[in-house]
């Protein structure tokens, strides 16, 4: 076995999960992914916890065949909360999901009012997922490699060097952002012609992701005041939804709700998406990725949104720990990400002032005032 794969476990367990003995663990793992599931049982093992595996949140390919033939009539079907996952999830102290894929477009074939319906159903399972230690981050499989157009070897180097790095020294140079975002009342956003949006973050506490739930980490992450985003944003980095990719989504947001949408490709699942449910039409999340070991696109969200010259705002749900006490709090069954390329022409004002201008922030090297 690669010795990266243990070293990977071992971050898992010991700074993402704070794994201890006796917790319950859930391994939620693609079967090419085998490598880090037995390097992990290996760290449960030793720990003296008890681990279960399933692939029920990423064996895309039993989902897609339980979609289709539970879809496979003139309405949208009408799922029920599987009470028997749920009931796992409450017994259990640790969830780790590791993403990996044979094949990035299984469910390419899913009606996506199906999925959406699917996605309301297991909002339960979701909600209590997110109460629990837990931790999502990628095995280097060949099919996200032929996604990321680079060799198997290449995107083991990438995602290894990504993830196995000194994160502490990382979590200080995010926390140089989360210092000016904390006390901020008004965000603006501006990149070229095609996107200039304001919100509000008053109150809302700021996240240093520094590889805990996400591995890689590299991100500072906020939540909007729900009813305060203005302005038109142009996400011109495309991104994979429901095994669809969906090109140039532009969103027009009044009142913070979107009023108007578009995409160059695959528009009617980003419709689906927002038209899940009210929370959908708003923004949960604006972050700022800060990983300067993440150098290019892979479409892979968990790598992409941590790029250090890039901006992603997710519709849907807001995370429980970036809303103030006394802010109201976007809820919804979905949190799609999607991203803003800031390398050129752009700049990111926080209550006047630029803190960062082309990707560079103002406490890093290079920084134009």
């Amino acid at each position: 076995m690669d010795p990266r794969i243990r070293e990977h476990a071992e971050i898992i367990a010991t700074h993402s999960v704070d794994l201890e003995e006796g917790d319950n663990v859930v391994v939620d793992a693609h079967p090419v992914a085998e490598d880090l599931v037995v390097a992990l049982h290996e760290v449960i093992g030793d720990r003296g916890a008890n681990p279960v595996t399933t692939s029920q949140r990423t064996g895309k390919r039993q989902q897609r065949a339980y979609l289709r033939a539970a879809g496979d009539e003139s309405e949208t079907p009408d799922f029920d909360t599987p009470e028997h996952e749920l009931a796992l999830i409450e017994q259990t102290d640790v969830y780790i999901a590791i993403r990996a894929s044979d094949n990035v477009t299984q469910t390419a074939d899913v009606d996506p009012e199906t999925s959406a319906a699917y996605s309301q159903a297991h909002r339960p399972i979701l909600e209590e997922r997110l109460s629990k230690r837990w931790c999502l981050t990628q095995f280097p499989a060949p099919a996200n490699a032929q996604l990321a157009e680079m060799s198997t070897e290449g995107y083991e180097n990438f995602v290894w060097d990504a993830v196995n790095k000194d994160w502490e020294a990382q979590r200080d140079h995010q926390e140089n952002m989360v210092e000016i975002l904390d006390p901020a009342d008004e965000i603006r956003i501006k990149s070229g012609d095609t996107t200039d949006v304001t919100m509000s973050l008053s109150g809302n506490p700021t996240i240093n992701d520094h590889g805990e739930h996400n591995l890689p980490g590299g991100e500072v992450f906020t939540a909007p005041v729900p009813d305060s985003v203005e302005g038109e944003v142009l996400f011109d980095m495309p991104l994979y939804h429901q095994g669809r990719e969906i090109t140039d989504v532009f969103l027009e947001f009044e009142g913070g709700e979107v009023v108007s949408h578009s995409a160059a490709k695959n528009e009617d699942v980003l419709t689906e998406v927002l038209n899940t449910d009210d929370g959908a039409r708003r923004l949960g999340e604006l972050g700022i990725g800060m990983n300067r070991d993440i150098d290019q696109f892979t479409y892979n969200m968990l790598f992409d949104e941590k790029m250090g010259d890039t901006v992603h705002m997710a519709v849907g749900r807001a995370y429980d720990d970036t809303v103030g006490e006394d802010n109201e709090q976007n809820d919804s069954a979905v949190h799609v990400d999607m991203i803003v390329d800031m390398s050129e022409d752009s700049f990111i004002e926080v209550d006047g002032e630029v803190v960062q201008r082309d990707g560079t922030f103002q406490f890093e090297d290079g920084f134009e005032r």
